[in-house]
């Protein structure tokens, strides 16, 4: 029985998933809006099932028991993800629990049956039923040095209800409709189906018009490549774009108080 929920508002959306007994969800650190009271919290530091991940849609699982905990804690931490998961579980009939995002944007609810699997870009994850198996996937050192934040990757299996949200809107395109590959920056991926392959490719040979790219037109010449048949979602909002802004800001607004502004003249 997937889990029922509701997405609420638009400019920053957010779910509220109405639990039934036995039902479990676990989230990521921050994400938990509210709850009944009926509905506990546990944190802990394993994930709910032991996954298996690697770039490309391979590799192993981590184990069970005390090594298998420890190994996914590290990953997590080389990730830069939080190291605990919050998982909310209802008592005495049904409960009602709500997460949202952490930046304006939209959220969508995929749901799993076992055949396909999601990466998904590591700030994406919202919240996802106990029988969605998660783990980090490594897309590879080489990917890693040329895609920035695209070399590090969430992977869901199993069964049951995934949300995740982005900045911005969604955009959902299959790379099978489109020659069988495209290029997008890596700011901009939210997540993929398994069926589709992820690189870094770089784009064009050494030149000056590269070189001019690279140094003054702000994305650099390698770009994440998706190829195959599946969904792809791209989010509106390109995150290194919106990282960059703000920092512009809030260096902006720091030269503003050094020297005064309007705020320095009222004051005299």
């Amino acid at each position: 029985m997937t889990v029922q929920h509701k997405l609420v508002g638009n400019a920053m959306q957010l779910v509220m998933c109405q639990l039934e007994p036995g039902q479990t969800v676990y989230a990521e650190a921050g994400k938990f809006l509210w709850k009944t009271t009926n509905v506990s919290i546990e944190t802990r530091l394993s994930k709910p099932t032991t996954a298996t991940a690697g770039g490309g849609g391979g590799g192993s699982g981590g184990g069970g028991g005390l090594l298998g905990k420890v190994m996914d804690v590290g990953k997590r931490f080389l990730a830069g993800q939080s190291l605990a998961f919050q998982h909310f579980s209802p008592a005495g009939g049904s409960g009602i629990v709500a997460f949202s995002g952490t930046l304006p944007g939209e959220m969508r609810a995929i749901e799993l049956d076992g055949s396909i699997g999601w990466y998904t870009e590591k700030d994406a994850l919202i919240a996802a039923e106990s029988t969605v198996d998660f783990d980090i996937a490594f897309a590879g050192l080489r990917t890693g040095r040329r895609g920035g934040t695209g070399f590090i990757l969430e992977r869901f299996t199993g069964v049951g209800t995934l949300f995740v949200a982005a900045s911005g809107n969604f955009i959902e395109l299959n790379p099978a409709k489109y020659g069988g590959k495209i290029q997008v920056h890596t700011g901009a991926v939210v997540g993929f189906e398994d069926t589709v392959r992820y690189s870094v490719e770089y784009i064009g040979g050494l030149s000056a018009q590269t070189a001019m790219t690279a140094m003054f037109g702000g994305e650099g010449i390698h770009l994440a490549t998706l190829e195959g048949d599946g969904i792809v979602i791209l989010q509106s909002v390109n995150l290194h774009g919106l990282a960059d802004a703000m920092e512009k800001l809030m260096g902006d607004a720091g030269e503003s108080k050094n020297h005064g502004g309007l705020g320095g003249l009222l004051d005299r």
